[in-house]
């Protein structure tokens, strides 16, 4: 008997108890094809079905019978969701292969976000596709700044009317670029205000696109943009396509255009391909997310597609699911599911309502409170709404209860100055032709400033070595004392690179101009010492500089906010961040229309069914108990002449009246409450507004 035969033997016991784990559904997934190069498989996963489990297993027992992990693509949505991917795969298939699973899925080192696989396969192929492979990675904050510089130099920024800012003429280029279209119907659409400026910003996008080129930098959006061109040419694309025979794709309701072309032009056929979502939580259509890709994936593979649906839920009670599925159950087009749960529960979800916003927060405060002290911890219960500043008065009074709380969506170490600062420096030593790390650094001197900085770039760009050109650039006197110091560390770390020592000289340098731009030294060092120890895990400076710009993790300081001391703090979050997340209870705010859905969202059909599932995400959130709470009246931020105000708002439309069977009803507070719990107004009546007059004749 020869040793493949023995070992398949060995392994077919184990292997049918570690998939005994799985329920039927979840099974067929992961058996699809059992092990082999087969046809496109979609599986839909509701909400807390398991998905993030079926999709490591898929990956654990293509691996298991025998595929080979190196040429496995699996791509998700964040660096640290392909981390944890590839940690539970290998606990998987250790309970079969034993300490064989390490060896095999070490090789899985293709497992990353799009555009962290986009970097690498785009160096990788970069000299067949005209692409200096030295090329660096402005984040959004860099390429903002490089597409102002381009609006001033064009003259955009003296117009006689006022141009878009340079923000919004980034985010107007990346929906272009992310949705594949033209540009007069995205203004129209999304950027009304913007329209009469169609031609200029063509002229300013083409300007963007040769300044990049000429200082060899991509931005975020070129990492999908580079990749799908080059895989419109079918000879690159068929190389591309045969290096993997497996390809696996997570979340796949939030991809956009371009991310479902390169797919399609990888696996024209379909095979291999596993893609996993669900079009009920496609919820980020405003990052160019685009729902018909997971509701268009069975006709691009009209013979051979396989449907999975995963249904039942493990996160939720029956009740909970029941008005759920009622909500998403009127959205006029999608994968028929309806999810259950072997948990039953006679509490269902609570509809309340309130008078207003300040009633809301005390509803909130008063609620969670009272769950704390019958053992829910504050960290198991949550508050969602569907913009940020809707959480406003809440906040204040939880600040003034002292119930300490964390709000999604902090700085990230790239958002923090002393760290862009680090950053700039090392990508100006990895490409002297990236402008816009040049003048970060460059200025930070003292005596240097943008005159100065252009001077010296442009004397880099003339000499035959950056470094050459850098060490005979005379600087203004006033830099004397602190410009010698740059040189040298410049050219030492062109010439010799020691990684991650070179982050330490870059910090060492860097402290004494810290102290000195910046207050609050000590905690912004101890984020430049906690970057050094990140640092020590990437083979490479270029490694290291490519994935902290595309997945940084969170900062410590630069205005997050002194640290929490309490150990236990209530979650404050947009819906959008709470996407993937559960507690045990959930609170959802204004609950009504103008919220959700918003009163943006309400002219076309498809941003209307997108608040749908905005809402139906928010209540999927809940294991136990749901409050959707909707104040009567409550304050609007104004747009144009209209001002803010006040208005008065009726319960969303996404719960009608033939839903409410699926709701316990109530007010809040009670009659009795309310009535003993207010300070009677004075009967008094005063013209304030004649005495205002009167003080000034």
């Amino acid at each position: 008997m020869n040793v493949a035969l023995r070992d398949s033997a060995e392994l077919t016991a184990p292997c049918e108890a570690y998939l005994a784990t799985l329920n039927a559904e979840q099974r067929a997934a992961v058996e699809h094809g059992d092990g082999e190069v087969t046809r496109p498989l979609l599986v839909i996963a509701g909400a807390g079905s398991g998905k993030t489990n079926t999709l490591a297993h898929r990956v654990a027992h293509l691996i298991v019978k025998g595929a080979d992990p190196r040429r496995i693509l699996l791509m998700t949505f964040s660096r640290r969701a392909a981390s944890e991917m590839t940690k539970r795969v290998e606990r998987i298939a250790a309970r079969v292969m034993g300490d064989k699973a390490a060896l095999l899925t070490d090789g899985l080192n293709w497992a990353g976000t799009f555009h962290a696989i986009g970097a690498r396969l785009l160096r990788d192929y970069a000299l067949e596709i005209g692409l200096d492979p030295a090329f660096t990675i402005h984040d959004r904050e860099d390429s903002a700044d490089l597409m102002n510089l381009v609006r001033h130099e064009l003259g955009l920024s003296k117009t006689e009317s006022r141009f878009p800012a340079k923000g919004t003429c980034l985010a107007i280029y990346s929906r272009v670029v992310n949705a594949r279209a033209e540009l007069e119907p995205i203004l129209a659409k999304s950027f009304p205000w913007c329209i009469g400026w169609a031609e200029e910003l063509k002229q300013l996008f083409a300007a963007y696109v040769d300044a990049k080129q000429a200082q060899n930098v991509l931005d975020y959006d070129d990492l999908l943009l580079w990749w799908a061109q080059m895989c419109a040419e079918p000879a690159i694309a068929e190389h591309l396509g045969n290096r993997f025979d497996h390809i696996l794709v997570d979340e796949y309701q939030d991809t956009n255009r371009l991310q479902a072309a390169i797919l399609l032009a990888l696996k024209p056929d379909g095979r291999g391909l596993t893609v996993v979502g669900d079009d009920a939580q496609s919820i980020y259509s405003f990052r160019a997310a685009e729902v018909r890709n997971i509701l268009d994936f069975p006709g691009h593979f009209p013979e051979s597609a396989r449907i999975v649906t995963l249904d039942r839920n493990y996160r939720s009670t029956d009740a909970i699911l029941e008005a759920a599925n009622a909500v998403i159950g009127e959205a006029p087009e999608r994968f028929t599911k309806n999810l259950w749960t072997e948990r039953r529960s006679a509490e269902k979800p609570l509809l309340v309502t309130v008078r207003d916003e300040a009633e809301q927060a005390n509803y909130v405060a008063d609620k969670v409170l009272e769950a704390r002290e019958e053992g829910i911890a504050l960290k198991q219960q949550s508050v969602l709404f569907r913009a940020s500043h809707h959480s406003g008065p809440l906040e204040i009074e939880l600040t003034r209860r002292n119930i300490p709380f964390v709000k999604f969506g902090g700085l990230k170490f790239l958002d923090s100055a002393h760290v862009k600062d680090v950053l700039a420096l090392l990508r100006f030593t990895e490409n002297p032709k990236d402008r816009v790390a040049a003048f970060r650094v460059m200025q930070l001197i003292p005596g240097i400033g943008p005159s100065a900085a252009a001077a010296a770039m442009d004397a880099m760009e003339r000499a035959l070595d950056p470094v050459l050109g850098l060490q005979f650039f005379r600087a203004p006197a006033r830099a004397n004392a602190d410009w010698p110091g740059f040189v040298d560390l410049f050219s030492g770390l062109r010439s010799r690179s020691a990684w991650p020592a070179d982050l330490e000289r870059v910090r060492l340098w860097y402290e004494p101009h810290l102290e000195r731009i910046h207050e609050e030294a000590a905690p912004r060092r101890a984020d430049l010492l906690q970057l050094e120890q990140i640092a020590a895990g990437y083979p490479s400076r270029e490694r290291f500089l490519t994935d902290l710009t595309l997945d940084p993790p969170d900062a410590t300081s630069d205005e997050a906010g002194p640290p929490h001391l309490d150990e236990d703090y209530l979650i404050l979050s947009t819906i959008h961040s709470a996407k993937g997340q559960e507690w045990t209870k959930v609170f959802v705010l204004n609950g009504v229309d103008g919220c959700i859905p918003s009163d943006l969202a309400v002219g076309e059909r498809d941003d209307l069914e997108e608040e749908r599932r905005l809402l139906y995400v928010a209540m999927t959130r809940a294991k136990d108990s749901l409050h959707l709470i909707t104040p009567q009246r409550f304050f609007v931020h104004g747009q144009a002449s209209r001002g803010d105000r006040h208005v008065y708002a009726s319960r969303t439309r996404f719960i009608p009246d033939g839903m409410l069977d699926r709701f316990t009803r109530t007010s809040w507070p009670p009659p009795s409450q309310a009535a003993s719990g207010r300070t009677p107004q004075p009967d008094i009546r005063v013209d304030l507004k004649a005495k205002m007059r009167g003080m000034w004749r």
